[in-house]
């Protein structure tokens, strides 16, 4: 219900501060033509390049440097405004839900697209304190809200779960219309807060072991320090009345909806999971920690800093948490990600790679070196199957800790590993190049093409780092089959068949349909000539590939044969679903029978489907040839060469 507290008199609001950009073939007949390049074996393998990144001094300028496509220029689709929802959550306590309807931001976490709330907490006592004002995106409309609810000269505290660029807009507005509050923050927060407002008076307070802040009417805020590698600074507040645990970046959802509460819980649980593995899947040890001190705590309520207040599945997202925290550290392969980020870009393009290393059943741990002691980088090193390393560069270097993790790595870590590398860089970039050139000469073998971001990173360079991701860890396992141990007599002889088999090579292509309105795109060399007339082909699709998507005589689709040293493959490693778009990196069009042509392919195929026949874990397509071109007369047909059956 909406708060009952009297309404004060607006305060002007002083102008926003200015805060620099963050420095990551023969036949005339083009339908033959087309299916002839199908058969155009390469004598190698498809050389993959990785795509040259835009650079971006800003993210306002990155859009403005964005061509119009077909989608922009049509007409934009209305949405709900921005607006600010007030709510009565607990004995004096009100949630100030920012909330927008479109996608906050191009980050990976945002990636479903249902718009967000950013949660503010406001407890009203015998003393007042604000819990985690949201970012610049709401500053405004915050703002006036809250001060329709709070007469700001009465405001006594500020406490932040965790500190960062965007939401430090937001609190020097907040601190110029209330100077009397004092801000609260875990060690590492107030150390940062402390360096932002060096040269302004504000009251900043770090919190030390059990400390508890009274604010009267039995409303006694306990602090729960959770560092995890993202943020190293986080801290959950707990109040004794009302038993709202206000969990900041744990228990959140991206969506934005009417409902303050869950009540609607069920229907949250593919938002909660992808939540997860956005934001936590990388960090799970430090979330078990989490999760065994809030154990000892009696809470009813979880408040996060996203999404519907959790009450009615607070014991089920409890449970999930747990659940999907030992799912990742049971899985056969790791990855250990270290990274040292000066303004967040490095930490944005390490947590686009870690989303794609997970989405392939591997698990990945990131480790921000900032923040971890040597004999526990090492540690990690020792049991880790792969690793990944992230540095921007300061002053033409990496900083003192990616250099001390390197050296770790160096006099650690076996040579057998797979490594990467990534960072970003405001002008010259030099750390990058330094950690792969000294990874290189120790005899490290990269898993994807060293990322260099220029600036911040921008919705098509995070693309293709979760793409880079999800390319080292299908090198990963492969490299596992390659160095698999004694195998007794019978399973020899079941390899060496595989291998046979494994040597029947095929054309790469990407199958594209249309589903209604949703693209969708499969990696595939399983393709073959079938038949003469009609021209048919055989396809072969894994059928968790597939779904409902291609499974009935008379569907669509195309058939792209891709080019030899083109960089398409890495954009359909990963299986299709519902909300990921991989052709918005990549140039298309349509083809008569509607579904995406590549335009960067080699030839394509306009195909429809007569028959399929179910054999084994795979589906088997016949489908007829209606129509083709080929679209290079000079590329080579790009060959998919394996060692195994085992590989697709």
């Amino acid at each position: 219900m909406p708060s009952s507290a009297p309404p004060a008199p607006l305060l002007p609001l002083p102008p926003l501060p200015h805060f620099s950009p963050s420095p990551i073939m023969s036949s005339p007949n083009p339908f033959l033509r087309a299916l002839s390049s199908f058969f155009k074996f390469a004598p190698s393998p498809d050389a993959l390049q990785e795509t040259g990144v835009q650079s971006a001094i800003a993210e306002a300028e990155t859009e403005a440097a964005v061509p119009l496509t077909a989608e922009s220029d049509a007409p934009p689709v209305e949405t709900k405004p921005r607006d600010v929802q007030v709510a009565e959550i607990g004995e004096g306590t009100t949630v100030l839900r920012s909330r927008t309807w479109d996608r906050l931001k191009f980050e990976v976490e945002y990636g479903r697209q249902k718009g967000t709330t950013a949660n503010a907490y406001l407890i009203q006592a015998d003393k007042t304190a604000l819990i985690d004002p949201p970012g610049e995106s709401f500053t405004e409309i915050f703002l006036a809200e809250l001060q329709q609810h709070l007469d700001l000269s009465q405001l006594d505290y500020v406490i932040v779960g965790h500190v960062n660029p965007n939401r430090m807009s937001t609190l020097k507005r907040l601190l110029a219309l209330a100077p009397q509050a004092t801000v609260i923050g875990s060690k590492p927060a107030a150390i940062a807060l402390r360096a932002v407002f060096a040269e302004e008076t504000v009251q900043i307070k770090s919190i030390r072991g059990d400390e508890v802040l009274d604010l009267g009417q039995g409303h006694e805020l306990r602090f729960v320090f959770v560092p995890t590698p993202r943020w190293p600074d986080a801290l959950c507040t707990y109040d004794l009345a009302t038993r709202i645990l206000f969990t900041d970046k744990f228990f959140g959802t991206h969506l934005c909806d009417d409902p303050v509460l869950d009540e609607n819980w069920k229907a949250l649980d593919e938002d909660r999971h992808y939540y997860f593995d956005c934001l936590h899947a990388a960090q799970t040890r430090q979330v078990e920690t989490a999760l065994d001190k809030f154990a000892t705590l009696k809470a009813k309520l979880y408040a996060p800093a996203h999404g519907p207040i959790v009450r009615y599945s607070l014991s089920r997202l409890t449970y999930d948490y747990r659940e999907w925290s030992q799912q990742q550290q049971t899985k056969d392969l790791k990855v250990v990600l270290l990274y040292a980020s000066a303004y967040g870009n490095t930490t944005a393009i390490g947590q686009a790679i870690a989303k794609g290393i997970a989405q392939t059943g591997v698990n990945v741990e990131c480790v921000n070196c900032e923040f971890t002691d040597p004999a526990e980088l090492t540690s990690l090193i020792e049991q880790c199957d792969g690793f990944i390393i992230g540095s921007p560069t300061l002053g033409g270097h990496a900083p003192t800790q990616i250099q001390t993790a390197l050296g770790i790595i160096l006099s650690t870590a076996p040579r057998t590993l797979l490594a990467g590398v990534f960072g970003s860089y405001g002008w010259s970039g030099e750390a990058v190049d330094q950690i792969e050139e000294k990874l290189k000469d120790s005899g490290y073998r990269l898993g994807f093409d060293t990322l260099r971001i220029k600036f911040k990173p921008t919705e098509e360079t995070l693309q293709q780092c979760e793409a880079a991701g999800t390319e080292f860890a299908q090198s990963l396992r492969k490299a596992k089959r390659i160095r698999a141990p004694y195998q007794n007599p019978a399973e020899v002889q079941t390899d060496r068949t595989g291998q046979a088999v494994g040597r029947v090579t095929g054309s790469l292509c990407v199958l594209t349909a249309q589903q209604d309105d949703a693209r969708f795109g499969i990696l595939t060399s399983w393709v073959s000539q079938a038949s003469f007339n009609p021209p048919g082909l055989t396809i072969a699709i894994a059928k968790d590939q597939t779904g409902e998507l291609l499974a009935h005589p008379g569907e669509p689709f195309v058939l792209n044969i891709l080019k030899q040293g083109k960089n398409l493959r890495r954009h359909f490693l990963k299986p299709p679903s519902l909300g990921d778009d991989p052709f918005e990196a990549i140039a298309t069009e349509t083809a008569t029978n509607g579904c995406p042509i590549l335009t960067n392919a080699l030839a394509y195929l306009e195909c429809t489907i007569q028959n399929l026949m179910e054999c084994g874990d795979h589906w088997l397509i016949y489908a007829v040839v209606e129509r083709g071109k080929v679209l290079d007369a000079t590329g080579v047909t790009a060959v998919n060469h394996r060692k195994s059956a085992l590989q697709p």
